[in-house]
């Protein structure tokens, strides 16, 4: 079973999984993006990364279903976590999804790192009403997403969600939990947070905190000092909470080593300055990426207040580059950049 990096920093990446057969694209099909996720998860294992993680995006050409896809991840490898960044909680049906997380986790002797949230805009008009789950009358998404999460979170722990029926069981009554359970996988957890208020909120259901890529709120402060105000916040409510173990947090960076002509034609414009814009209504503050030679960013990196924070930091990948351009990518910042914020490889 993949133990916990003991020396503190864990990486990850994480890969949006777009695919379209459009001019230097090297996911040109769903197939594709599907075979290379799980090609560069062994290659990531390989260099000593921790982690690989999926978005899950819905009608959408990217990643939509997340547990075969990390299953087979699973399968090919013997030590990285596996998980997501994030599911969208609107569209699941929590007890169905309690027992594929748990196979999952069977199947990967206890690797996964499952990131749930109340999901992001999306192209889909009222998407998860096509699935079937609309909000009850006076209540909205975010709340249907909880309370899908809080019975997600009830049937993973073992509790009992059905009845037995007396003619199956010999006159006996009881009570049914789902099948298989997968002990410690609750403590695996993790909820996609943009705001202060409810990475509160995370800490009091016992989650690790997943600190979204941007913030639906801004105070006029850099965007990973806001985050990092967000973590402490969390760990707070955590201590108050008086859950026993130790919490984990990640955020996401897009970190591109500049090494190569290849390399600066892809990602020598970055301006590497914090986004502003409104999302939803919401004033909302966008991280920047982080583009240049290895040792400016391996300096940049140690400087984040939010990466210093985390205990994980999840590389966003520009996956359809492919397998073989994004493999190098994380062996530069293996070999040149995470050392600076505190990681060394785990065995």
């Amino acid at each position: 079973m993949q133990g916990d990096n003991s020396h503190g920093k864990r990486i990850g990446f994480l890969s949006f999984g777009h695919w379209q057969p459009v001019p230097g694209s090297q996911v040109r099909t769903a197939r594709d993006a599907l075979v290379q996720s799980v090609e560069l998860a062994v290659a990531a294992e390989e260099l000593g990364v921790d982690g690989a993680y999926v978005r899950v995006h819905h009608f959408a050409r990217q990643l939509a279903s997340p547990f075969p896809l990390l299953s087979a991840m699973a399968a090919r490898t013997s030590r990285i976590e596996v998980g997501t960044g994030v599911v969208d909680m609107r569209y699941e049906n929590p007890l169905y999804m309690a027992e594929e997380a748990a196979a999952t986790d069977l199947l990967s002797d206890g690797r996964l790192q499952l990131g749930v949230s109340r999901g992001s805009p999306e192209t889909a008009l009222r998407g998860a009403e096509t699935f079937g789950y609309v909000p009850a009358e006076g209540s909205d998404d975010a709340t249907m997403a909880r309370e899908h999460t809080a019975l997600f979170l009830s049937a993973v722990s073992g509790a009992a969600v059905a009845r037995t029926d007396p003619r199956m069981s010999g006159g006996v009554s009881g009570r049914l939990a789902i099948q298989p359970q997968s002990p410690g996988l609750r403590d695996r957890i993790w909820w996609g947070s943009g705001t202060r208020a409810t990475a509160i909120w995370t800490a009091e259901q016992g989650m690790n905190l997943m600190s979204s890529t941007l913030l639906s709120e801004d105070t006029g402060v850099p965007f990973d000092e806001l985050q990092a105000e967000q973590i402490s916040r969390y760990r707070a409510a955590w201590a108050d909470a008086g859950w026993e173990r130790e919490p984990r947090v990640s955020v996401s960076r897009s970190v591109m080593p500049i090494t190569s002509d290849l390399d600066r034609q892809y990602f020598g414009s970055e301006t590497g300055e914090d986004q502003v814009g409104y999302l939803e209504g919401a004033r909302s503050r966008f991280g920047k990426s982080y583009a240049g030679e290895p040792d400016r960013l391996a300096e940049e990196l140690s400087k984040d207040a939010a990466v210093r924070e985390a205990d994980t930091l999840l590389l966003t990948v520009p996956n359809m580059l492919g397998v073989d351009y994004n493999a190098r990518l994380l062996e530069t910042i293996v070999a040149h950049v995470a050392p600076a914020i505190g990681w060394t490889r785990s065995e």
